[in-house]
């Protein structure tokens, strides 16, 4: 199967900096967003270092993930490639912390990270923060991901409603992120592609302003490039408040 991804990313309509960063890269097959946070723009040091650091690591188990995409799907080498790809964020966090050590004007600083790993017919997801990955399957669309908030939690505990939950002021509390301590917990999941499969990475910057996963498919459907921009300028026309980053993977 083929793999082919765009990356569009925009400041929004309120920041003064755009602390969002983003990774493609067909040929590995691997694919990311990274919201970052922190003051003296040190959430654009923590997006840019934990990208870097995640291709960095990943590239390097690249015989791994040749293996499952000529269709050696074993049980031991998806463990390795889950690994490989929860090894890589891990990388990343003790990275910009160790920075944020370093200098004080970037202490405190972290970011999000949600990235896809596609090898042949096999698709590892790795989730850190509220970012998110989708899957657009058949016009329908679903949440690979979870987000690591507050908000998130206490839904999960039954704490608060969704209605609640809409209005809580809670929002953009995050309680996993890259880079804020050495070590962080980081999600896997290993899922199965088809052809004709879409993704959709994204900061909160954009899956804040979607209103329905239903609004998602019609625009995947536009392309990858202008699903991406389109799905950018929704997030804008809506407010943007935020930094947006997208990007679109199509399989085929």
């Amino acid at each position: 199967m083929r793999r082919f991804g765009v990356g569009v990313t925009d400041i929004g309509r309120r920041r003064v900096s755009n602390e969002d960063a983003y990774f493609v890269d067909d040929e590995l097959g691997l694919y990311a967003v990274a919201d970052g946070m922190g003051g003296h723009k040190a959430g654009e040091v923590a997006s840019q270092e934990a990208i870097d650091t995640l291709h960095g690591m990943v590239k390097r188990g690249e015989d791994i993930l040749h293996q499952i995409a000529a269709g050696n799907t074993s049980e031991e080498l998806l463990r390795k490639a889950t690994r490989l790809l929860e090894s890589a964020v891990q990388a990343a966090t003790y990275m910009v912390f160790s920075i944020s050590q370093v200098d004080p004007n970037q202490q405190g600083m972290g970011t999000t990270l949600s990235a896809l790993l596609v090898c042949g017919k096999i698709g590892i997801t790795a989730q850190v923060g509220d970012s998110r990955v989708y899957l657009v399957r058949e016009g329908v669309c679903s949440q690979l991901t979870e987000d690591h908030t507050l908000i998130a939690w206490q839904m999960k505990q039954g704490i608060i409603t969704a209605e609640q939950a809409a209005h809580s002021p809670h929002k953009n509390v995050i309680t996993r992120a890259v880079g804020s301590r050495e070590y962080v917990q980081v999600d896997t999941a290993v899922l199965l592609i088809q052809p004709g499969d879409a993704f959709l990475l994204c900061s909160d910057g954009l899956h804040g302003y979607v209103r329905d996963e239903s609004e998602i498919p019609p625009m995947i459907e536009l392309g990858t490039e202008q699903a991406a921009r389109s799905l950018v300028d929704m997030a804008n026309e809506r407010g943007g408040r935020d930094n947006i980053t997208a990007v679109v993977i199509q399989i085929s």
